[in-house]
């Protein structure tokens, strides 16, 4: 029976980011992905704030830049047009860029970082012991691992053969989306569509480049569910909401999604983990689903490792599910006020106008912008400076970009001092001693995620918080 210390189901961003986490660690990581060909959907997703700032700690954002789109950090909640407000990032924009380019882009990473990936190869059953977890592929396969992740999607069978439930809200309405060319001219097509948004705030034909439209539209009264929406759905869908098919043709990709919002109860149960979609579902108004998966995997991977290592505090694994399973309900929350702002009666749209007068006043905008790009995140790490469970923006330390240092997934400790040191840790945890770093206070103990631990300037109390977060001192 083929043996490894991590199991991943599922290669989509939230596994194949994982999977390339646990291996800067040297973790025995094996992917099964049930598909049997990378992805080819040319879907763009957007990347937000604090999914860019992670891409650059892993030194992964670069060469995203020139196959991606910038756009201003603006207009994300409801789609209430608003003025980009200033934020405390180096990466203060959303990168679109097709979905295929983004997950080939981390699965190559993960790949060179000498991760297995298998296709081909989907999860039928799981039974997990004290030592590990057994895993059983469709084809009749067996593999042992100490620690099974669950990035299977929405319809993970890693959570159901777990029996995690799945509360939430079902499906209601249906969308299409997706990718068409129109020969129309540009302004006769802005034109309409302004229009039509008047009264349907969920509908959009907007342009991706010359002479190619994103199209979002209600589906109802077109093909089930289960069956793949078509170029004549799409046209017929709209002529029915804006009178006009636009002379739709050459669909680059076309999708259906629904509006069911779901949070898994438990993000572990024992050494069974959840993550992704796997965990949490929810409509795609703010763009937040691909960025919230790829987040879980940079908080889950470093405590996962250390699990796997040896050296891992005894509560540190459950803080997994006690940082991120709250930030999830929090996007399921805004989620559900977007699409709520979206219905065109006269109730929700008295609201979306309020609101929208609301957003003028600068901190209002900020905190929603905040909120969407997950910049505003402050896990509850327990007393302390507000910086303690926050996340570190990109600065000038120690002679380069602190970002740059955070590249191998080691803890940093960044102290103006010059009196105090990782000591037993230091296999664990960096140092950059530099008096002239542009802090707020005296020294910051960094987790490998960016996220500060300690604040402070005694020797002491820095030791207590690298037990806390690093394990017991090396021998």
């Amino acid at each position: 029976m083929d043996t490894h210390d991590v199991i991943i189901a599922g290669s989509g961003p939230a596994g194949a980011m994982l999977a390339a986490e646990l291996r800067l660690h040297d973790v025995r990581v094996l992917v099964v992905e049930r598909e049997t060909e990378p992805v080819s959907l040319a879907r763009i997703v957007g990347l937000h704030i604090r999914s860019l700032e992670i891409l650059a700690m892993r030194g992964l954002l670069d060469p995203l830049l020139d196959q991606g789109r910038r756009r201003p950090a603006a207009g994300f909640f409801a789609g209430i047009p608003a003025p980009a407000p200033e934020v405390d990032s180096a990466h203060a924009y959303l990168l679109g860029l097709p979905q295929p380019v983004l997950v080939a882009h981390l699965e190559a990473h993960a790949d060179r970082l000498g991760a297995e990936i298998r296709r081909g190869a989907a999860v039928a059953d799981l039974a997990q012991d004290d030592d590990g977890v057994t895993v059983e592929l469709a084809d009749g396969a067996r593999l042992r691992a100490r620690h099974l992740v669950g990035c299977d999607g929405a319809r993970s069978t890693v959570r159901k053969r777990l029996g995690v439930a799945f509360p939430g809200e079902p499906s209601r309405h249906d969308t299409l989306m997706g990718e068409l060319r129109s020969d129309l001219p540009p302004e006769e097509i802005a034109a309409r569509a302004a229009e039509v948004q008047r009264t349907h705030r969920s509908f959009a034909f907007g342009p991706v480049s010359a002479g190619t439209y994103r199209v979002v539209v209600p589906a109802a009264g077109t093909t089930e569910r289960a069956a793949p929406p078509t170029l004549d759905d799409f046209k017929r869908r709209l002529r029915v909401v804006a009178g006009t098919d636009f002379g739709a043709h050459s669909p680059r990709w076309l999708s259906r999604f629904g509006d069911a919002t779901r949070l898994a109860e438990h993000y572990r149960v024992g050494r069974v983990l959840l993550a992704g979609d796997a965990a949490h579902i929810h409509p795609p108004a703010g763009g937040q689903g691909l960025n919230l998966g790829i987040q879980d995997a940079v908080n889950l991977g470093w405590k996962l490792a250390a699990q796997v290592c040896g050296h891992a505090p005894d509560t540190l694994l459950d803080t997994y599910g006690t940082e991120r399973r709250p930030v999830a309900a929090q996007v399921l929350d805004n989620t559900r006020a977007q699409t709520a702002l979206a219905a065109p009666e006269p109730g929700p749209q008295a609201v979306r106008r309020l609101l929208t007068e609301l957003m003028d006043i600068e901190e209002v905008n900020r905190r929603l912008i905040e909120r969407i790009t997950a910049i505003d995140i402050r896990y509850d790490l327990g007393e302390g400076h507000d910086l303690v469970g926050r996340r570190l923006p990109d600065r000038e330390a120690g002679g380069g970009r602190l970002y740059d240092r955070l590249r191998q997934g080691r803890g940093l400790l960044l102290d103006r001092t010059g009196r105090l040191g990782t000591g037993a840790w230091s296999d664990r945890v960096d140092l950059i001693a530099d008096p002239a770093a542009a802090l707020d206070v005296p020294a910051l103990l960094l987790r490998p995620d960016g996220h500060v631990a300690w604040t402070g300037d005694n020797q002491h109390g820095l030791d207590a918080h690298l037990a806390r977060w690093f394990g017991p001192p090396a021998d």
